[in-house]
């Protein structure tokens, strides 16, 4: 690994380290809004009971943990980068009573496994992050068994997700921050078309294919959604502390005004759309 991309790989852990008690304060509205991409990975994944089953950049344990009940005879393995995130997740296994799942900390562009270990392996909202692309895929490719299903959901482009663009456009708008290159981590790294695609056929694997799912970001109020997106999105908040105050009152008023065009029967719907991507192993 390159010294820039373990750079990026410090950072990342640190800065999901630091937002993972955000993330476990929000943890139920952030599972029901990531439900559909979950279970569009799960889907292609073609679980069966005795299935081996790997989860890339876990974050909080999904959809790892929803899968683990489709693999009873099983076992399911979730890593992340951050111990801070896969603490919430051990502890909502162990909650549920999940004794066939382990959370492991762990680079994905180094996975900790033997080859040919999994019979599936998934990927939610990770690649945008990682210091090295390719890498993470093969890893994911080399671990998995022949045959093996490997999935992952991306963001796609920032039209097709307001619940994102809206807040990250009006802080272009107001604060003068240099726009980050196109290869570095960020929501919409990985949303041009057929990129996903390209990574995975590159890995090596089969049958790759590509869709889009779309579901909606629900907020009872424009505060709702401020206070939500201040404490769980990471390139919100790492901009807004490099805008001064004014710049950030601004960027609130102008938010709350945009959000008035996303009500709908008394609450803020925002479209959320994701690529799902997947292929076989060999």
């Amino acid at each position: 690994m390159s010294v820039a991309a373990e750079q990026i790989r410090d950072q990342q852990r640190s800065i999901w380290d630091e937002f993972s008690a955000g993330w476990r304060t929000w943890d139920a509205e952030i599972l029901h809004w990531y439900e559909p991409f979950g279970d569009a990975l799960i889907r292609d994944a073609r679980l069966f009971p005795e299935a081996s089953v790997l989860d890339v950049a876990s974050g909080t344990g999904e959809p790892g943990l929803t899968a683990a009940a489709l693999v009873p005879e099983g076992r399911v393995v979730v890593t992340d980068i951050s111990e801070g995130m896969l603490r919430v997740a051990a502890e909502k296994a162990a909650a549920a009573g999940l004794e066939r799942v382990n959370t492991v900390v762990s680079d994905a562009g180094a996975l900790p496994f033997d080859d040919n270990t999994f019979d599936a392996a998934f990927c939610r909202f990770g690649f945008m992050y990682f210091p090295d692309l390719p890498a993470a895929a093969r890893e994911m490719v080399r671990v998995a068994r022949p045959r093996a299903r490997i999935s992952a959901a991306v963001w796609s482009r920032a039209p097709d997700n307001p619940w994102a663009s809206l807040i990250v456009g009006s802080i272009a708008k107001h604060a003068e921050l240099a726009l980050p290159l196109a290869e570095a981590p960020g929501l919409f790294r990985c949303a041009a078309l057929g990129s996903m695609s390209r990574l995975f056929t590159e890995a090596g694997l089969r049958d790759v294919s590509e869709r889009k799912v779309s579901t909606e970001m629900v907020q009872e109020s424009p505060e709702k959604y401020w206070g939500f997106m201040t404490d769980i999105a990471t390139t919100v908040v790492m901009a807004l502390a490099k805008a001064d105050e004014e710049s950030r009152e601004l960027i609130r008023s102008d938010v709350f005004q945009m959000l008035g065009r996303y009500e709908h029967g008394g609450a803020i719907r925002l479209r959320s759309t994701a690529t799902i991507v997947s292929g076989t192993k060999p």
